[in-house]
């Protein structure tokens, strides 16, 4: 559905996007991240055909952003970061004008707004004048405009920007079901929790290097040089801490102040199966066995050391 090649933009000296690839099929929904300023808005708009780049390619569905701009634009819901309003419409209105822009007409139009208004939950607001709105709420009436005219492909900027925790779990929900419509979602920021559970790929960008590309799980894995299993026992703390110590797999093993037994592996080991067997072998009672997460933030930090030079 995208394809990238050595996508580049530069602004005199500034190099805002070097040589990116990128590629993604039907379904993916790719999270897009980096700090502000990083490059992420400038790819976007360049696969939008908004941006002209000095050098690489991109296609969109088979089609050229050099040869078939217009075509592409059919096929692309672009979402900004930031989008205006026109205050003297009311939402049903202001969705109405953008659905003829896109030339659905007739009986289909004002349908087509009703279906969009549902899906992003804000059909109790159709008569609502757009300049009433919450940020939430604009947010998700933007989107709604995004997807007016069907497009295969979405490049939501910064989606969750300035929003409140709720207005920003409501995006994220809504985010989940349109992965769930085998559309290709591409979705920036720089908060990562909110990707976390939202993408099936993610690719890391800075200053304007895609550094990672990859499915969560194996940027996660990735990003993680050795398991740590966090394990805690019924009394016998520092007995089932001094038994781990002497398996041949283990690193070395820590005791926290919640009497959590943080066991990390050598590198390289991924199975330790054999760890709670021995557990229960010795009569332990056994609270807690568990991988430690690594979350997006922890990855994009380890992963992105030799960009941050």
């Amino acid at each position: 559905m995208i394809e990238i090649r050595k996508l580049t933009k530069r602004y005199g000296d500034l190099i805002a996007v070097n040589e990116i690839n990128l590629s993604l099929k039907e379904g993916d929904v790719f999270g897009f991240i980096g700090p502000n300023g990083s490059g992420k808005t400038t790819t976007m708009r360049m696969i939008a055909t908004l941006l002209p780049p000095d050098y690489g390619e991109a296609y969109v569905c088979g089609k050229s952003i050099y040869t078939d701009p217009h075509e592409i634009r059919r096929l692309v819901g672009y979402m900004p970061d930031f989008f205006g309003v026109y205050d003297d419409m009311t939402v049903i209105e202001y969705l109405e004008f953008f659905a003829a822009a896109y030339r659905i007409n007739g009986p289909s139009r004002r349908k087509v707004c009703e279906e969009k208004l549902d899906l992003v939950d804000m059909a109790f607001k159709r008569d609502a004048m757009v300049n009433s709105l919450s940020r939430g709420q604009t947010q998700r009436v933007g989107l709604a405009r995004t997807l007016l005219h069907e497009p295969q492909v979405l490049l939501l900027d910064e989606p969750a920007s300035g929003l409140d925790p709720r207005a920003r779990i409501e995006i994220r929900n809504l985010l989940k079901r349109l992965g769930e419509l085998d559309k290709t979602v591409v979705v920036s920021s720089h908060i990562l929790p909110e990707l976390a559970d939202v993408c099936t790929r993610v690719g890391m960008i800075e200053k304007g290097i895609l550094g990672t590309d990859g499915y969560v799980h194996d940027v996660l894995r990735k990003a993680r040089e050795a398991i740590t299993l966090q394990i805690r026992v019924k009394g016998q703390t520092d007995e089932a801490a001094r038994l781990f110590e002497q398996q041949d797999i283990v690193d070395h093993v820590t005791i926290d102040k919640q009497e959590t037994i943080n066991v990390t592996l050598k590198k390289g080991v991924e199975d330790y199966s054999d760890l709670p067997q021995l557990l229960f072998e010795r009569r332990f009672r056994v609270m807690l066995f568990r991988e430690e997460e690594v979350n997006l933030e922890t990855a994009f930090m380890e992963l992105t050391k030799g960009m941050q030079q």
